[in-house]
């Protein structure tokens, strides 16, 4: 019998992924929550990603701070701290045995008591996931570039739903991203109110536009792929602002890039239809995404995972 505590071989049922429930380690394919969570019927619920690249996760602290923040702000309880939430992730990625992993980790509303719809009946719900990495743009297609499209359908308002506080809030993302594919683009991008470009579902957007690059200040998630992004531009000289962004600055841009955890930096070379520069990846969006991936052997940003530990 395999000892359900060790690495996954390729022919594992843990070797597709490992999760954890309320306390329960489990493969991936047998996860699961209760039909009654109200993570499930009300979309009550916050979440964080972090990847693991070549055995090691990236930027693990920042992703579980902002996990935490969310949970405080959507008056959810965690009741593993820090410490033992990072102990869970490293044990589904352990148990999984994958060097490469998208890592997820979600607090729900859970179920209210039999009969009531009372708030403070609810005991939260805590689960988390390792599974093989998720490119939003895979690397053959970054070599190209990718497609995007602006949709007319606006992002839900901040005032409405913090975009702050991930979240499962993704149907105007959803039918937007519909849009997109209707048009021949796997990306899209979503306005506010007032015209105004926000964000795509899972990723921010940034436009090289009179000599330095542009990132929307508002309305967007401050995901933390832009947070490095504009950290490794401050630390090399290169110039970028956090503003308010107009279609035309996305359309008219030399060079424009969307980044994920769940893919780095990633290359766009069409929007709306029309060509971005000279169609081709650019120069600044090849070394940007150079020097993200090289952020990764970054010990201040890097934490390997002891496939080995018991």
């Amino acid at each position: 019998m395999t000892d359900p505590t060790s690495p996954a071989t390729p022919d594992s049922p843990w070797s597709t992924g490992a999760a954890y429930v309320n306390g329960s380690y489990c493969p991936i394919e047998d996860a699961s929550i209760s039909v009654l969570d109200w993570g499930m019927t009300r979309s009550d619920c916050t979440y964080d990603v972090v990847h693991v690249w070549k055995g090691c996760f990236f930027r693990l602290d920042d992703h579980i701070a902002r996990f935490r923040a969310g949970t405080e702000r959507l008056r959810l309880r965690l009741d593993l701290d820090d410490v033992e939430l990072a102990t869970v992730l490293h044990e589904c990625v352990r148990r999984s045995g994958l060097r490469d992993a998208y890592v997820s980790m979600t607090c729900t509303r859970g179920r209210p008591a039999p009969g009531s719809r009372d708030l403070n009946s609810c005991r939260n719900t805590l689960y988390c996931f390792a599974v093989p990495f998720i490119w939003i743009v895979e690397p053959e297609q970054q070599e190209a570039g990718a497609a995007l499209w602006i949709s007319d359908i606006p992002r839900i308002p901040p005032e409405s739903v913090d975009p702050q506080v991930k979240n499962y809030h993704w149907l105007d993302m959803t039918m937007a991203l519909w849009d997109a594919y209707d048009h021949g683009a796997p990306l899209v991008l979503l306005r506010d109110q007032r015209g105004g470009i926000t964000e795509g579902p899972g990723y921010n957007v940034f436009a090289f536009r009179r000599g330095r690059w542009l990132t929307p200040k508002a309305g967007t998630l401050q995901g933390i792929t832009r947070r490095t992004v504009i950290e490794l531009c401050t630390a090399h000289g290169v110039p970028i602002e956090e503003a308010r962004l107009a279609v035309d600055d996305v359309v008219e841009a030399e060079e424009v890039i969307v980044t994920s955890t769940a893919g780095g930096v990633m290359p766009v070379t069409t929007v709306a239809g029309k060509t971005i520069g000279d169609g081709t990846p650019g120069p600044r969006t090849r070394e940007l995404r150079d020097r993200y991936w090289a952020a990764h052997d970054d010990p201040r940003w890097s934490t390997l995972v002891d496939y080995d530990a018991r």
